[in-house]
């Protein structure tokens, strides 16, 4: 009906105001998708300089031509391109439709997949216009054009997204963790760490992605435990012919190979991330530990193989089938050394190191999905994917130990291995029951396991008398054996029936109205268990040697009574158990209110059920605490056509923040200069959320656009230092409210066009955001709700983790070849301002992680339609990362190193 009635407009436009000029129009066919409309394909008028592209109904025309003979040329990456003559004749229009073919002949490599268009910059950027939600994506073109290999670097890429340095926290709008929410293709995924609530993004390989969508506004169908952002992994729906391709590829960083030949790893893991060992037997009654404590030397040179392999089939007359499947292997090497401290109040060392630390980490991904089309009302999808990921640091501590080493002679020897396991299941359908309903179903299981078999800790003191290193013991924990795991499993389903309103008098729907089922049952079981060596007398004085412990900690020596075994209670672990089930109902209209303003308004009702229950060396009866809520959210957003190119839109919502299953549990995490422990006294935040957007599309691939944003935040969450003498961290609800604003912009622009077909560009973007947060702080609100006697250093603050200014800009040129190559070179600069990574307490000041700035290069190049070549330089200006404690006195550093330059270089092979 569109299409008809855009050419019967190109008619009667023809016929009045161009009676002695002719007009060309037509449709662009999908073949291998089912005969749908295709969007962006390039119509060309041969020996001109005169092009057009055809729009999301695959509709293109050209107007005031004049009479005679054409050729069009017609092409879209990843189809045969096709030539057509055209004989016009004056004042007439002449309607040409074309079916596109998918080509034999492998994708231009900006793009990751071979047909889609979804993952294309000006597709996802008219979508963005067009839908009346607020939305903001990234496809697998502007991820391989920023030369960004996994999730976590792409979303920082956006707008008022940022990520904590040395951890894996996302930051959407200055909010944290808790504050967000991740999805894959829809579906919740599970978390693989028991201190977070999302799962680590850098998890995620960009070959397994055509887009990820970014949501800041609320929406009816998103999850309730939203305040910053969601974010949603659409995975691969290849279509086409046939795809075979090979990557290789190898990383080096310019710190890790300073230490080439002394780069120090721990005994056990293997090199591809795997381990099979984990509590020994009979550990308490016999030294019976096989990983050895003596370091493994490795070279540290990175290594990537990929394979990616995708088929089309057509079934019937109607249906087809499309395959995809993609498996990876990655590791890469770290080193760094720098300051590590915690200080009183008054500066006072508590312990002051000189950190040094080898990181060795792989990713080992699989994906394969189906994606079943019965006919064009019905569609079925099944997704499998599943990650090996695996993170070996070893770290030494060289300095002053209070009451153990205060002197500057202590050391502390920590190695730590941790394997995530994920599998995900989904099953996906959408179903045009009518012309008017249409009825989607999805459902998947998600299982996570996180390994951390054998973490080892010694602590020693240089003794000037035994003229060596001898182990120190202010406590039994200051050696130790450490183990721990988590296993999560999680179902979720949702449901959704769509019904279009009337049309209007051009046939055009009003709307659609939506009803909806999500529900998410979530179930994780912790324990970790504990192996101290309390080393006798007489034996603390004898020297050892740092890099060969096993031969004082050995089977002999034990059998001997030179130290004992023990833990918190015999073999039992202690252990905390998770169980979250939510039934959520949601009810959407979708309504065009005029020509120019849309509006979708929402109602979401979410019945929450958590219980935590655990069993720990800090309260060995065990206990559990379980809250009930019912939560009603409301929402609205608004879009307005101020024009055909420029949008304004608003959005409102309210929302809610859950406390996580180990911020609940009064369990205690140490690492070496800081202590986590929970607070069972948590309560879930209220979110009030407002945005206002202007966005102007000044063409397909160019956006300029401003948001202003607000949240208010009631009872939020924050992390503070405790008063103690460990620097201990817990998780409080620090006040009765707090708000964060801001304004985000961004910028997309080409520069240079060099030929017409803009096949040798350069091209610009930018985008930042600008925020403040505030909250009051109330230290008689924590001491009332929780056994925490505590001062809160501040009386406001601004939130932990937001950071005031965000900023991304890339420089990009683009050149195509007639040999089917190209080459594409980016300049790509970050920076995050200073955040507070938590709150001072009892006068000591806040911890605050300093701005920091990236700058990386990616050159791209693709030699033939079958060879490609690409150079990484990642982190080029390498910054010191720094925290700082703001005391009353004097800002201390407790936290400095260089990350140094990663250089990476790639082969790819397609046939």
């Amino acid at each position: 009906m569109k299409h008809l009635f855009t050419l019967l407009t190109l008619v009667f436009t023809s016929i009045l105001s161009a009676q002695s000029t002719a007009t060309i129009a037509g449709k662009l066919i999908d073949k291998e998708y089912n005969n749908e409309p295709l969007a962006f394909g390039n119509v060309l008028i041969k020996g001109t300089t005169i092009g057009t592209t055809s729009d999301m109904d695959g509709v293109y025309h050209f107007d005031n031509l004049d009479e005679g003979r054409y050729t069009l040329v017609y092409s879209f990456v990843g189809y045969e391109t096709k030539e057509l003559e055209v004989v016009l004749e004056a004042g007439k229009v002449v309607n040409v439709d074309v079916e596109m073919f998918a080509s034999s002949a492998s994708l231009d490599e900006v793009v990751i997949t071979t047909t889609t268009r979804k993952e294309s910059e000006t597709a996802l950027l008219l979508d963005q216009k067009n839908a009346i939600e607020i939305k903001q994506s990234i496809g697998s073109e502007e991820l391989s054009r920023k030369g960004i290999s996994d999730v976590a670097s792409a979303v920082v890429k956006t707008t008022g997204v940022s990520k904590q340095e040395g951890s894996n926290t996302i930051y959407v709008r200055g909010l944290g963790d808790r504050y967000n929410s991740t999805s894959l293709n829809g579906l919740p995924i599970t978390s693989n760490d028991p201190e977070k609530k999302n799962i680590s993004l850098d998890l995620f390989s960009t070959d397994i992605v055509e887009f990820i969508s970014i949501d800041k506004v609320y929406g009816p169908k998103i999850s309730g435990d939203f305040a910053g952002g969601n974010v949603d992994i659409t995975s691969i729906n290849y279509k086409g012919k046939g795809m075979l391709e090979v990557n290789l590829g190898s990383t080096m960083g310019t710190n890790a190979l300073d230490k080439y030949n002394d780069f120090q790893l721990q005994d056990g893991p293997n090199r591809f991330g795997f381990s099979n060992y984990g509590v020994p037997n009979n550990p308490l009654n016999g030294y019976n530990f096989e990983n050895k404590l003596a370091p493994v030397k490795e070279k540290p040179i990175g290594s990537a193989l990929g394979l990616k392999a995708g088929k089309s089939f057509s079934i019937g007359e109607e249906g087809s089938l499309n395959l995809f499947a993609t498996a990876s292997f990655d590791n890469g090497f770290e080193y760094r050394d720098g300051i590590n401290q915690s200080v009183s109040a008054q500066g006072a060392k508590l312990k002051s190191f000189n950190q040094e630390r080898f990181s060795y980490n792989t990713n080992t991904t699989g994906m394969f999905n189906a994606n079943y089309r019965l006919n064009s009302n019905h569609k079925i999808a099944y997704n499998f994917l599943t990650v090996n990921s695996s993170n070996q640091t070893k770290d030494g501590y060289k300095g002053f130990i209070r009451d153990i080493a205060e002197d500057n002679n202590g050391l502390i020897q920590r190695s730590t291995y941790v394997q995530n396991t994920l599998m995900i299941h989904q099953l996906l359908g959408n179903h045009k029951l009518s012309d008017r309903l249409d009825f989607d179903w999805a459902t998947s299981y998600n299982k996570v396991e996180g390994d951390m078999p054998d973490r080892t800790q010694n602590t020693l003191k240089y003794s000037e008398d035994a003229n060596g290193y001898v182990f120190a013991q202010n406590t039994i924990t200051d050696n130790h054996r450490y183990y721990q795991n988590l296993v999560e499993d999680e179902l979720a389903a949702n449901l959704s029936v769509s019904y279009r309103l009337n049309e209007d008098e051009d046939g055009v729907s009003k709307g659609k109205a939506t009803l909806g089922y999500n529900g998410r049952f979530k179930n994780r079981d912790f324990e970790a268990i504990q192996f101290n060596f309390r080393i006798s007398g007489s034996e603390l004085n004898s020297a050892v040697n740092p890099d060969n412990l096993d031969a004082f900690l050995n089977k002999q020596n034990y059998n001997n009574g030179l130290f004992g075994i023990e833990s918190f209670a015999g073999l039992t672990p202690q252990t905390y158990d998770g169980e979250q089930l939510i039934h959520a109902g949601f009810a959407s209209l979708e309504y065009n209110l005029s020509e120019k303003l849309s509006a979708v308004a929402g109602l979401r009702f979410e019945r929450v059920e958590q219980t935590v229950s655990w069993r720990t060396q800090l309260d060995a009866s065990g206990r559990s605490n379980t809250f009930n809520r019912n939560e009603f959210l409301p929402s609205v957003i608004l879009k307005y056509e101020l024009n055909e190119k420029q949008n304004l839109r608003f959005g409102a919502s309210k929302t809610y923040t859950l406390p996580q299953f180990k911020e609940r549990a009064l369990f205690i995490y140490e690492d070496v200069t800081e202590v986590k422990v929970g607070n069972p006294d948590l309560y879930p935040s209220q979110n009030y959320n407002v945005d206002l957007k202007w966005e102007v599309f000044p063409k397909n691939s160019e956006l300029f656009s401003v948001t202003a944003f607000g949240k208010y935040i009631l009872d939020p969450i924050n992390e503070i230092t405790l008063a103690s003498s460990t620097n201990d961290i817990s998780f409080i609800n620090t006040g009765d409210s707090g708000y964060v604003y801001g304004a985000e912009i961004e910028i997309r622009k080409n520069l240079f066009n060099f030929d017409e077909e803009e096949s040798n560009k350069l091209s610009a973007g930018l985008n930042a955001s600008f925020m403040q947060t505030h909250q009051e702080l109330d230290s008689e609100k924590v001491r009332q709700e929780t056994n925490y006697n505590t001062n809160l250093t501040n009386d406001t603050s601004g939130f932990t983790g937001a950071s005031d200014m965000l900023l991304n800009a890339d420089l990009s040129y683009i050149k195509a070849f007639n040999n089917d190559g190209n080459l594409m070179a980016t300049l790509a600069y970050s920076y995050t301002s200073d955040k507070i990574y938590a709150l001072g307490v009892e006068t000591k000041g806040n911890l605050v992680d300093k701005g920091v700035g990236t700058l990386d290069f990616i050159l791209k190049t693709k030699i033939n339609k079958h060879f490609g070549i690409d150079l990484t330089v990642k982190n080029i200006l390498n910054p010191a990362i720094e925290r700082i404690q703001e005391n009353a006195s004097e800002d201390i550093t407790v936290l400095s190193f260089k990350r140094g330059a990663f250089f990476k270089l790639g082969l790819r092979y397609k046939l």
